[in-house]
């Protein structure tokens, strides 16, 4: 599992990556303005684990990007070089993107559902009417 907390525009957003079963699942918080440590804390112990829990896609790992034993000197410097990068990587993004997507359309449907129960009772109603005023009511 893995925080990415940057800057972006005028809010600091934080990415949670979590990889499991060769697939990455990431989420984003806004933080708003510059957060405390407190605040990163009280997200990652509380906050957190719901978040990705609420992430229903997931984005599949490339098997080359999993390697065994790596040089001590290597992991050194690919730790250096994440700290300098700004912002996550290209499978944390592309979950964020599925997600999104996901939860669009997931709100199309049940809006549409909604609206389409508006209807049938509004038309329920009508025939109502319809029918108290042909008895003479």
């Amino acid at each position: 599992m893995k925080l990415t907390v940057y800057f972006e525009g005028e809010f600091w957003v934080g990415v949670t990556e979590h990889e499991t079963d060769g697939k990455v699942k990431a989420t984003r918080y806004v933080f708003g303005s510059e957060p405390y440590d407190a605040e990163v804390m009280e997200f990652v112990q509380f906050r957190m684990l719901p978040l990705l829990a609420q992430t229903s896609v997931g984005v599949s790992v490339d098997a080359m990007a999993r390697r065994g034993r790596v040089n001590p000197k290597r992991l050194a410097r690919e730790a250096a070089s994440e700290m300098d990068r700004k912002g996550i990587r290209g499978a944390a993004q592309e979950a964020l993107k599925l997600d999104l997507e996901h939860r669009k359309k997931t709100r199309k449907v049940v809006s549409r559902e909604q609206r389409e129960a508006e209807k049938e009772r509004k038309r329920e109603i009508a025939i109502q009417k319809a029918k108290a005023k042909h008895r003479g009511r």
